[in-house]
């Protein structure tokens, strides 16, 4: 018995425009083949979608992002296609689970090892604060140890979550001056985590 065609009997035609999505460009003056624009501008549309994450995963929220990366949720449709495991070729931490104190030196070398400019999520509340375990061996908070620019709540987060603070972070990148760096109220934040 023939198994019965279910699948495009009928296929309808689709505009390309209304499936394929384009980004907005940075403000500017276009004219007859040129386009001006301010260089940070440019910069921060590169960086902010092509974000290379190391996922730092010890414990649940590390499942939770493992269904992120999946075909449903697909965080490499924001520029994340390449998830890497080496420090000094990612340039966004993102720190999911427990964190013990034992831990907090190890995971303070990895951001060291991160190229310039480098971004830091926390992901869950074991994370962010701790979570459930107000014990002496666990860190409450990787915040004690190096910046973070985004949290994302929950215990764990669903993946949703984890995009929305995914594009946060995106959003930080695109309006970074490329002076920031180099400001003095950034080297008095690293001064103040002990990092020249």
């Amino acid at each position: 018995m023939a198994r019965p065609v279910r699948f495009n009997i009928h296929p309808r035609e689709q505009k390309i425009e209304d499936a394929v999505a384009s980004i907005e460009a940075p403000e500017g003056y276009a004219g007859e083949g040129f386009f001006t624009t301010q260089l940070s501008s440019v910069v921060g549309l590169a960086r902010k979608n092509s974000l290379w994450p190391l996922p730092f995963a010890t414990s649940c929220c590390g499942i939770e992002f493992m269904a992120t990366m999946g075909s449903h949720y697909d965080l490499s449709r924001f520029g994340s296609e390449r998830v890497g495991f080496s420090p000094r070729q990612c340039d966004l931490l993102m720190v999911m689970g427990t964190i013990a104190k034992k831990m907090g030196p190890v995971l303070r070398q990895v951001y060291l090892q991160m190229a310039e400019p480098r971004w830091v999520i926390a992901v869950g509340a074991c994370a962010s604060s701790g979570g459930i375990f107000d014990t002496y061996s666990v860190l409450q908070g990787i915040d004690q140890i190096i910046p973070v620019d985004v949290y994302v709540p929950g215990c764990p987060p669903r993946p949703e979550a984890i995009l929305d603070g995914f594009m946060k972070v995106q959003e930080l990148v695109g309006q970074e001056s490329i002076r920031r760096r180099n400001s003095e109220q950034y080297k008095a934040l690293m001064n103040g985590y002990g990092i020249q």
